[in-house]
């Protein structure tokens, strides 16, 4: 019979509004969003599955823990597929199949009387599993490399919050008892190696891209080589980058990236503002728009946004330049 009393939906939703406490606070308001979505979906289909399916036979408070189990997971692993740097579009596929997993392996170990310690053991090896098989497919597939398969399959948001959890334990004590501060973990480097210089450059470039607008860092990564753009995401993800990389690193990389620069050619986004701009003074706002009337939309905003003293980053800087030339040049 099914679980008449339980309220599912009111459960569902209180359980996302937790998650938005616990959401990494490095996340974007798209990520963030994606698994507080997430966690309340699943939780909301599961928790109507255990109280109208007249097939399943569980008490109440068995299917508030069923369902509870499937949020908190559908939370970890959505962080984990997040950092991950798998596409987005591949991201509710293997939440789904996270998601089905443990409802069917949940059903069976409640149905079979299994001790709590053994069902949540359980349900844990096969999430691992499920999250391992779908992430595999994906590199069978050919959409993600094994080096990214890899970093992916590296990701445990669970262990990271249990390991924060007893720091913040040690912590705790340490204050507690006098002990320095900086001497509360000798086990994490203050700094990344020294040897590599390509390492530290992609890692201050990432540190760079942790402070700017996201859309336009992914616009910047797709011009990068595949591998370095993995790299800098990987970075990006790290907590405490700015201190391992270390002042002193960090200043040097930028000093050669800045030598190491191209000079500035006329498809610059300066360079173009400023053709545009000139291109623009010789008319007044209604010759302009007579003149601009025949143009696509992003032509309009190119010249717009240019006399905001500002570049319409949708299109590229050469295309930019030519259209920038071709106007000047029908004058």
């Amino acid at each position: 019979m099914a679980t008449k009393n339980f309220d599912y939906e009111s459960f569902a939703q209180n359980l996302a509004a937790q998650a938005q406490e616990l959401v990494p606070q490095d996340f974007n308001d798209l990520q963030k969003q994606y698994v507080i979505n997430t966690l309340g979906n699943f939780s909301l289909l599961s928790g109507k599955a255990l109280a109208e399916d007249p097939a399943l036979n569980f008490n109440e408070e068995q299917a508030i823990t069923i369902t509870q189990i499937i949020a908190e997971w559908s939370f970890h692993k959505s962080v984990d597929v997040i950092r991950s740097g798998i596409p987005q579009q591949y991201w509710d596929t293997i939440m789904q199949k996270i998601a089905y997993t443990i409802f069917e392996i949940a059903k069976q170990t409640f149905s079979q009387g299994l001790p709590h310690d053994k069902i949540l053991e359980l349900i844990e090896h096969h999430v691992k599993k499920s999250y391992l098989d779908a992430i595999t497919e994906l590199k069978n597939k050919g959409a993600i490399d094994e080096g990214l398969m890899e970093f992916a399959a590296s990701q445990s948001n669970m262990d990271r919050m249990a390991q924060e959890m007893q720091q913040n334990q040690q912590q705790a004590a340490n204050q507690g008892s006098g002990m320095p501060t900086q001497l509360q973990d000798q086990s994490i480097p203050m700094e990344f190696p020294k040897v590599d210089s390509k390492v530290l450059k992609l890692a201050t470039v990432a540190m760079l891209f942790k402070k700017m607008n996201q859309d336009r860092v992914q616009t910047i990564l797709n011009k990068f080589d595949p591998q370095d753009a993995q790299a800098v995401i990987k970075y990006m993800r790290v907590p405490d980058l700015a201190q391992r990389v270390g002042t002193a690193n960090a200043l040097r990389c930028l000093q050669e990236i800045k030598t190491n620069l191209p000079k500035s050619t006329d498809a610059s986004p300066n360079r173009v503002v400023l053709k545009l701009k000139k291109f623009a003074s010789k008319y007044s706002s209604k010759e302009l728009d007579t003149i601009l009337i025949r143009e696509r939309i992003g032509v309009k905003r190119l010249v717009f946004n240019a006399l905001e003293g500002k570049y319409y980053d949708k299109m590229p800087p050469k295309v930019a330049s030519i259209v920038a030339t071709h106007l000047l040049d029908s004058v």
